[in-house]
């Protein structure tokens, strides 16, 4: 259809357009106060039918493959970037909030549907479910730049990344006792078992085969490494899928493992798909929106409905579900308030919506519309609003730096070597003493040492500053031991 209307280059000077557009649009996002994913279903919109009119577009089945893949691609790079040990620590709420938390928040929104809407009992529960999980594109991009607490910004990444699975499966149950009079729901709940305990299983199997083929396989170009890498993620989804198990939850898991693992090219792997994440970010929020038209949208009963039910999922249905899920859990008061603040809708609603009007369900349509109307709000108001709410609640951690420099001198699986970077802080033993005192292991060395802006040369007499970047190559036999010293803390010292 785009093809048709614009010709092989007009579309592809479109899909350049549409990628520079969302670039500009993430680069202001912040300085607006806005979640990035605002911008970009706008730059949907504005281009789409109802807007300059550009582009027509109502392929629900495209928009929803394009969203599927995104996603996948979104989970991965969150999965990799995120530190086991910080998730460990939080595993418990986080699949509680990714289960009963979703479970909750459906039953209680779709008890709200149901007043508001006129719609039957199983219908608004749909609208619940649909609904009821944060979205790891939104959560992701939200929390990336601001200096969260880590074990806030933790449990927000892993719920968001985990509990896809619990409201996929609520919206298919729905659809199916919906469509079919055959249908029972105690044939359906086995299935939710055997999506989540297969898809945890094959995501740590195919996590640690994935890691070790990247480590093991020679290839010719070092750029071949990150697409093998993101491949192990669509086959990780795919395999699921084949299987009937949670492809998202596995996709997530499989990362959780190589992100984790000692990689070759590990900084190549991460800073692609990182571009990669941020590429499938933008254009899937643009075909969203290009999905939605702002006549039907912005219609006076889709506003009032959605302003309803956008401060029922806000202000109650969220926080008990949070406060039920986290109950005996080590959350302050605080800590709960600001997760239930943070749960924030995103793409997977959205595309969740597009399975009703798939399935051929009656009022599918205008379920989508109140469903984009909900997104947006939460993101308008939640999303623009984390670092104050955070900030109130005293929950802000450290600034974060993030360096945007690496190293990357040989592949560990070519030459038995790697570059390590470290970021020194103020307990490490190693912070004020100079490089000869520092009894490195063997076959190590300080490549370079990065302190702000600058690159400092390593001598024997530089003295390691709190905050420093230290890349240090080092034999992998060695890397143990050196992470131990570096890792040293200077109550530890004897």
């Amino acid at each position: 259809m785009l093809v048709e209307s614009f010709g092989n280059d007009g579309l592809i000077f479109l899909i350049a357009f549409l990628l520079l557009c969302g670039i500009i649009a993430a680069k202001f996002s912040s300085r607006l106060g806005l979640p990035s994913l605002v911008l970009f279903i706008a730059v949907g919109m504005a281009v789409g039918s109802d807007g300059l009119g550009i582009i027509y577009f109502d392929n629900v089945e495209i928009a929803q493959l394009i969203g599927i893949l995104a996603l996948i691609i979104i989970l991965f790079e969150g999965g990799l970037q995120a530190k086991w040990k910080t998730i460990r620590s939080v595993a418990a709420p986080s699949i509680s909030l990714a289960t009963a938390g979703v479970f909750f928040t459906a039953l209680i929104t779709g008890s709200a549907v149901y007043l508001i809407l006129d719609v039957t009992w199983l219908e608004a529960l749909l609208f619940g479910a649909i609904v009821g999980s944060t979205d790891a594109a939104a959560v992701f991009a939200t929390l990336k730049e601001r200096n969260i607490k880590a074990k806030m910004g933790a449990t927000l990444e892993a719920e968001s990344g985990t509990n896809d699975p619990m409201a996929v499966f609520l919206t298919i149950m729905f659809i199916e006792l919906i469509i079919s009079d055959d249908s029972s729901l105690w044939m359906l709940i086995p299935s939710f078992f055997w999506q989540m305990g297969v898809g945890l299983v094959l995501g740590l199997a195919i996590g640690k085969l994935a890691y070790k083929a990247i480590n093991k396989i020679n290839l010719e170009s070092s750029g071949l490494y990150p697409i093998l890498a993101i491949s192990f993620a669509f086959v990780t989804y795919s395999a699921a899928s084949f299987i009937d198990a949670s492809g998202f939850l596995a996709v997530y898991v499989a990362a959780l493992v190589i992100g984790n693992s000692e990689l070759t090219y590990r900084y190549s792997i991460f800073q692609f798909n990182e571009g990669v994440a941020w590429t499938a970010q933008i254009m899937m929020f643009i075909i969203l929106g290009l999905l939605a038209f702002p006549e039907q949208v912005f219609q006076l009963s889709n506003i009032v409905a959605g302003l309803l039910i956008s401060l029922v999922l806000i202000f109650i249905a969220r926080p008990i579900a949070v406060f039920l899920s986290t109950i005996r859990m080590k959350y302050t008061f605080k800590e709960k308030l600001f997760i239930s603040w943070a749960g924030l809708r995103g793409a997977v609603p959205i595309v969740l919506a597009t399975f009703p009007i798939v399935a051929g369900i009656e009022g599918a349509e205008e379920f989508f519309n109140i469903i984009f109307f909900v997104v947006l709000t939460s993101a308008l108001i939640q999303g623009a609003t984390i670092s104050n709410v955070a900030s109130r609640l005293g929950l802000m951690g450290p600034v974060k730096d993030t360096p945007h420099h690496s190293i990357e001198l040989i592949s560990i699986a070519k030459a038995n070597a790697e570059v390590v970077q470290f970021q020194t802080n103020r307990d490490n033993y190693v912070v004020g003493m100079k490089l000869h005192e520092i009894e490195f292991p063997t076959k190590s060395s300080i490549a370079a040492i990065v302190r702000g802006d600058e690159l400092v040369t390593p001598y024997g007499d530089t003295e390691i500053k709190e905050g420093d970047f230290l890349y240090i190559l080092v034999s992998k036999k060695y890397h143990s031991q050196l992470m131990k010293v570096l890792n040293k803390k200077k109550d530890q010292a004897k």
